[in-house]
């Protein structure tokens, strides 16, 4: 078979977040935490601002990924790791990227193992988070 996805390739998006789409994004997933909701409780701890909940983050990487792969054939999620090391600000700019580091062949699920590493960056460029994904994408459901 020849595959839909090629080692190296790199895919990636811009996304401006703001403090009502942070907030309900949080309370969708159940996440009361006040960093995401009460402005004044935020200004009062190290952040000084509202911040996005990793699952917030960790969800737009993984939906740029689906995004991505869904224009070629069908992908399924199959394993996702992130490591969490800088706050996201409800009003910042963030960069979402994924490269692909490996593809297998999966005869036996008709498609392809893909590994990739994934990170977000805030608007100064730091990096806030990094994944590491495997994905089965396959031409045919």
């Amino acid at each position: 078979m020849e595959p839909l996805v090629e080692i190296g390739e790199v895919f990636e998006e811009s996304v401006q977040l703001d403090a009502d789409a942070v907030s309900h994004f949080a309370a969708q997933a159940h996440d009361f935490n006040p960093l995401h909701h009460d402005i004044e409780f935020a200004r009062k701890s190290r952040f000084r601002r509202l911040i996005a909940s990793g699952t917030h983050t960790i969800s737009l990487l993984c939906g740029l990924a689906a995004i991505h792969f869904s224009q070629r054939g069908v992908m399924l999620g199959l394993e996702f790791s992130q490591r969490l090391t800088k706050a996201i600000g409800a009003d910042e700019r963030i960069s979402l990227r994924w490269e692909v580091i490996d593809v297998t062949e999966k005869p036996s699920l008709a498609g392809w193992l893909v590994r990739m590493h994934g990170e977000v960056r805030n608007q100064e460029g730091e990096l806030a988070m990094s994944s590491e994904g495997l994905v089965l994408v396959t031409a045919t459901i």
